[in-house]
């Protein structure tokens, strides 16, 4: 599909001139830079950017590339940095900094976490064997560990295997826990049990837009520093020294290529963690 029809499809209420003109001036761009023509041929599901007039938030957390080879690469992604460029953010992301840093404009997320979560985030490097890997995720053959902080809850057998309906609420956002059959299920294990706030680890089977946000707020134990849940703290900044305490702590599976059990560690820790 040429640039310019997919732009006009994706914003339909923005008249075909304005993208034209925004084109021509050099304005729309690939994520390696380098500038696009408004008749150019894009691929399906290309991620492309428009350097607005607004300023651009500057998140000053680094993130760390913890292993690449041919196929994948695997980064730690820090706290407030979103992973794929979405409303005000387009260089401020994890995709567009690691396209810069390896020059492969080919890098495409395997899965995604929240801008507020920390830790692993796996990326294809190939088209080619980019499907065997997707469908880990979509076949539900990754174990993926999380930490989070939360209130005690000593009056809960653990570990607990959680399972609940999760949906968005009725004016869209947030998402909410509802009645009904579950789709959404998690094991929840207490890793450390010292004091008024424990750390627990966290394996979700299904992959729902803030499923351990919800469930653990749902628990009377919302994670803490969490801005959505239980209350939503629309107009709350980001707040470096106060971020949501969920990490992205591990990630294993079967290599579909190779057959060799693969596993990832974040070196990442939550603000009161000791080693776990």
């Amino acid at each position: 599909m040429l640039l310019i029809e997919a732009l006009c499809l994706r914003y339909p209420t923005l008249p075909r001139a304005l993208w034209l003109e925004r084109c021509a001036r050099g304005e729309v761009t690939h994520l390696d830079g380098r500038v696009l023509a408004a008749k150019e041929t894009v691929p399906a599901r290309a991620v492309v950017r428009y350097a607005r007039d607004d300023d651009e938030p500057v998140i000053p957390f680094a993130h760390r590339v913890l292993y690449a080879d041919d196929e994948l690469l695997v980064a730690d992604k820090p706290h407030y940095l979103p992973v794929l460029p979405a409303g005000r953010y387009r260089e401020q992301t994890l995709l567009a900094r690691l396209i810069r840093e390896t020059g492969n404009s080919q890098l495409v997320p395997l899965h995604r976490i929240d801008r507020e979560t920390a830790g692993l985030v796996l990326f294809s490097q190939r088209p080619a064997t980019r499907n065997a890997y997707q469908a880990l995720f979509r076949e539900r053959r990754v174990e993926k560990r999380y930490l989070a902080r939360a209130i005690a809850m000593p009056h809960l057998q653990f570990p607990r295997q959680h399972a609940s309906r999760v949906e968005r609420a009725p004016a869209g956002f947030p998402m909410i826990e509802v009645e009904g059959e579950a789709n959404s299920f998690t094991r929840i294990e207490v890793a450390e049990a010292t004091g008024p706030t424990w750390t627990y680890a966290l394996y979700p089977s299904s992959g729902l837009m803030h499923q351990l946000r919800v469930q653990m707020a749902g628990l009377g134990a919302p994670i803490e520093n969490d801005r959505w849940y239980p209350e939503l703290l629309a107009d709350a900044a980001d707040d470096p020294a106060r971020p949501l305490q969920l990490l992205a702590q591990a990630l294993e599976f079967s290599d579909p290529l190779g057959g060799q059990q693969r596993r990832y560690q974040s070196r990442l820790r939550l603000a009161s963690e000791s080693a776990t």
